[in-house]
C-alpha cells in the first residue's frame, strides 16, 4: 500500500504538543507499510489495526550502522517517524550496529565499502547518540531502549551462523539491489557481503520487534528479519519505509559528499541560511517530512513559506530563540548590512597578536580547519569582511580595532564577528605578524 501522496492536512497536530495521537499520524511521509491489505481488520495485516488493538506497547525498531560522523536531514526522516511511534506510547529499540558497521551495508554500492576498526565505529557511535538527541524522547521511562547488535552478533558460533544462512538462497541474495548490477558486471561480490543483511534481520530476532523503521532503499533487509523471526518462532514485524529526501541541490539524494545536505549539528545560522532558500519543487517534501505542518499551517507567498520552513526546523535543534536569531541574521546579511547581524557567532580576539595576516585570522576564527585551507579560500575570493571581498594572501590586519564589529565570512554560510576586548581597544600589543596565538 502506498500511502506517500496522502494530503499533509490529514495528519494530526505536533505530537508532541497536543498528545492527541490516533492511527492517522502513522501514514504521514509514508511510502510504503508491509504487510498493509486494505480493508482487513486483522491486527496481523494491517498495522493500524494492530496500533489500535494491541495490548501492550509495541517494538519499534530502528537500526543504524555508525559509518560515519555526522548525521544530516535525510537520516531524521525515520528518527522522527521514531519519535512520534514513542509519543504514542511505544517503545523504541534503537540498535546501533557497531557489529554491522565493521562489515557495511552493501545496498546501493557499486563496490564493496571499506571496513571499519571498532574504535572508528565505538567513535561514530557516540556522536550519533549526541545528534538524534533532540528528536527522540530519551527521558520517558520504557519509551527508549538503546542496544548494540556486537551483544548477540558477535557471539554467534558458527553452527547458528550456518543456520542464518540456511534461510537464504543465492539466487535470493543476487536479487537484491546492486549485488545483481555488480555481478552482471563481473564486478567483485564478497561473500561477507551476503552475511549483511541476515545479521541485520536476526537484529530483529534478538531484540522481538514488531515493526522495523528504514528507508526505500532497506525492504530488502527489512524483509529478511520477517523471515528469520518466522524461521524462530516469532511473529514476523511489519516494515514500514520511509523516502529517501533529495537535497538541496532538489536532484540527488541529500549526501554529505555531495555537499547539499544540512548537518544536525550545524550552527543555526548555517543551518537556516541552507533551508530559506529549498527550491520551490521540494517545498512539500520537506514541509511533509521534517515538520509537523499543514497546508494551513504556511504562508501562501513562496518566500515566506521558505522562510517558515527554515525557521520551524531551526528551532527543533537550536531551540525558538536561535532560530529567531538566525533569521534575522541571514535578513541582515543578505541585505548587505552584516554590521546589525547581532546573532552571527562571535569570535574573541584577545588571543590574536597583531598585526596579523588575514588568513591566518580565518583559520583563528574556525572559519577554516587549518591555515593552508585558509590560505587557498582567500585565493579563491570566498572571504569577504564585513561584505567586502579579499583575496589579497598578504593582507594585514594592523590592530584589532581596525576589525572589532566587523563580520568575516567564508563562503555563502559560514560567518563570525570579530569581538576586541575594552583594552584592546586602548591599544593593541604588536608582534610577529604569523602569530595567532
Amino acid at each position: 500500500m502506498s500511502v506517500a501522496n496522502l494530503d499533509p492536512s490529514a495528519s494530526t497536530p505536533d505530537p508532541q504538543a497536543t498528545g492527541a495521537l490516533s492511527p492517522e499520524w502513522l501514514y504521514r511521509g509514508v511510502v510504503e507499510i508491509f504487510p498493509e491489505v486494505e480493508g482487513s481488520d486483522s491486527p496481523d495485516e494491517n498495522l493500524g489495526r494492530r496500533l489500535v488493538a494491541g495490548d501492550r506497547p509495541l517494538r519499534i525498531k530502528l537500526g543504524i550502522d555508525p559509518t560515519g560522523s555526522e548525521i544530516h536531514l535525510g537520516h531524521s526522516i525515520v528518527f522522527r517517524k521514531l519519535r512520534a511511534f514513542q509519543d504514542a506510547g511505544h517503545t523504541a529499540v534503537l540498535i546501533i550496529g557497531d557489529f554491522t558497521a565493521q562489515i557495511g551495508d552493501p545496498t546501493g554500492k557499486s563496490e564493496v565499502r571499506k571496513q571499519l576498526t571498532p574504535e572508528q565505529v565505538a567513535a561514530n557511535a557516540q556522536t550519533y547518540l549526541e545528534q538524534v538527541r533532540p528528536i527522540l524522547d530519551f527521558d520517558t521511562p520504557g519509551r527508549l531502549e538503546i542496544r548494540y547488535n556486537s551483544e548477540w552478533l558477535s557471539t554467534l558460533n558458527l553452527g547458528k551462523t550456518l543456520e542464518l544462512l540456511g534461510t537464504m538462497t543465492v539466487g535470493q541474495m543476487l536479487a537484491k539491489e546492486g549485488f545483481a548490477e555488480r555481478y552482471a558486471k563481473q564486478a567483485p561480490v564478497y561473500l561477507h557481503e551476503f552475511l549483511y543483511p541476515v545479521m541485520q534481520g536476526f537484529d530483529s530476532v534478538a531484540v522481538q520487534a514488531d515493526v522495523e523503521l528504514g528507508g526505500t532503499d532497506q525492504k530488502f533487509n527489512l524483509a529478511v528479519g520477517r523471515d528469520l523471526q518466522r524461521h524462530f518462532g516469532q511473529s514476523p514485524q511489519f516494515g514500514l519505509l520511509m523516502p529517501l529526501l533529495l537535497g538541496t541541490d532538489g536532484v540527488q539524494k541529500m549526501s554529505k559528499s555531495l555537499g547539499n545536505y544540512v548537518g544536525l549539528q550545524e550552527e543555526a545560522l548555517t543551518m537556516y541560511s541552507k533551508l530559506e532558500k529549498t527550491p520551490d519543487s521540494l517545498m512539500e517534501s520537506y514541509v511533509e517530512l521534517l515538520t509537523h505542518f499543514t497546508g494551513e499551517d504556511l504562508p501562501e507567498n513562496p518566500r515566506e513559506r521558505q522562510k517558515a520552513l527554515a525557521l520551524e526546523v531551526v528551532s527543533q535543534y537550536h531551540g525558538a530563540m536561535a532560530a529567531q536569531e538566525a533569521q534575522w541574521a541571514a535578513l541582515t546579511l543578505v541585505q548587505g548590512d552584516a554590521a546589525q547581524a547581532q546573532a552571527v557567532p562571535e569570535f574573541s580576539l584577545a588571543a590574536v597578536q597583531f598585526p596579523v595576516k588575514l588568513f591566518y585570522l580565518v583559520a583563528a576564527s574556525g572559519l577554516c580547519k587549518s591555515s593552508s585551507d585558509a590560505r587557498r579560500q582567500v585565493q579563491g575570493g570566498a572571504v569577504r569582511l564585513d561584505g567586502d571581498r579579499i583575496d589579497d594572501v598578504n593582507c594585514t590586519i594592523d590592530s584589532a580595532v581596525e576589525v572589532h564589529g566587523k563580520v568575516l565570512q567564508v563562503g555563502k554560510n559560514k560567518f563570525v564577528r570579530l569581538v576586541a576586548t575594552s583594552g584592546m581597544m586602548k591599544g593593541a600589543t604588536r608582534s610577529s605578524p604569523d602569530s595567532i596565538g
